[in-house]
């Protein structure tokens, strides 16, 4: 399938979907207390920290706009790599670690079909912990050329929400958004047997334009 989001203007940053009910009532105690800045010292006083806090939340909920790479396999996240697995069935997961600094829209890491999307309840250990394999989590299975691609989202200790943005059923082209995790959280790939992985444990990711596999 070709890339639509080629033609998104390069640098352009626009608000993750799912963000509103975090960022709206941050944004207007902000707004409130600068505007109440001047005729009050305790509206001041809290004006310095919601602005901060407000202008944090721009940031952690930024998306901005990309030049889909070329390639089989790539990148769902952006963040580190933390651990690439051998599975029991053939099959290598790449775990990906994100944290509040990264952007947190996950994209789509093939061209193909939404087959499910399962929402799995969980607990909020943080997401670099070995613990972590029982967090909340939504998995996501995709008929694809190299055949089922499994993709989890992992919430962390403070992302307590994962937002999909597509359901079961949906076609996706390579590198489109399909859902955030808000704050920090890890998001795992399994690769199928006899795919070898391009990136090593350590490599910083970016998600829709680093390539997770090898020919």
């Amino acid at each position: 399938m070709p890339h639509s989001q080629t033609s998104a203007p390069r640098g352009r940053v626009r608000l993750a979907r799912g963000a509103s009910p975090w960022l709206l009532p941050t944004v207007a105690t902000a707004a409130l207390s600068l505007a109440r800045s001047r005729r009050s010292r305790r509206a001041a006083a809290i004006a310095v920290p919601t602005t901060a806090l407000a202008a944090g939340m721009l940031w952690f909920f930024r998306d901005p706009e990309r030049e889909i790479a070329e390639g089989r396999v790539i990148s769902p996240a952006d963040g580190v790599v933390q651990s690439i697995m051998p599975w029991k069935d053939g099959r290598t997961r790449v775990a990906i670690f994100m944290s509040p600094l990264n952007v947190h829209v996950n994209r789509a890491p093939l061209a193909g079909t939404v087959t499910s999307v399962e929402h799995v309840p969980g607990g909020f250990v943080p997401a670099f912990n070995k613990e972590s394999e029982n967090n909340e989590r939504v998995v996501w299975h995709f008929d694809t050329e190299l055949g089922d691609i499994e993709m989890v989202q992992i919430a962390g200790a403070v992302a307590r929400r994962i937002v999909p943005y597509i359901p079961q059923g949906t076609k996706v082209e390579q590198g489109e958004r399909i859902g955030l995790i808000r704050f920090g959280s890890r998001v795992d790939i399994y690769l199928p047997e006899g795919v070898d992985v391009a990136v090593e444990v350590g490599q910083t990711t970016t998600a829709g334009v680093t390539r997770i596999d090898r020919d």
